[in-house]
């Protein structure tokens, strides 16, 4: 018995969603992480290192860009489980 489309496009959508699901959440460990060295560097008082400092502005440009990566992907995130949903309702509502 072969699989309706509809079917095949929400299981391929599901799977889709918590690839993504798993992306943000990598990217959420990464940011945290960042922002802990940082908090670290900071409370050992930073004594005028010069590498150091360069260090902490490389880790805050970096923290900046997962933040905006992290943004745009919970953004693709909400859009893919909207049409998620959308298709869920379609296919419940043909499947009466």
């Amino acid at each position: 018995m072969q699989e309706p489309p509809d079917t095949r496009a929400f299981t391929a959508l599901e799977k889709l969603v918590r690839n993504l699901g798993e992306e943000l959440s990598g990217f959420r460990k990464r940011a945290h992480a960042a922002e802990a060295r940082l908090q670290a560097i900071a409370t050992k008082g930073g004594g005028g290192d010069a590498a150091a400092e360069e260090r902490v502005a490389q880790l805050e440009a970096e923290n900046a860009k997962l933040r905006s990566r992290l943004a745009g992907a919970s953004e693709r995130t909400g859009k893919v489980l909207d049409r998620v949903r959308f298709l869920r309702q379609q296919h419940e509502e043909g499947g009466k």
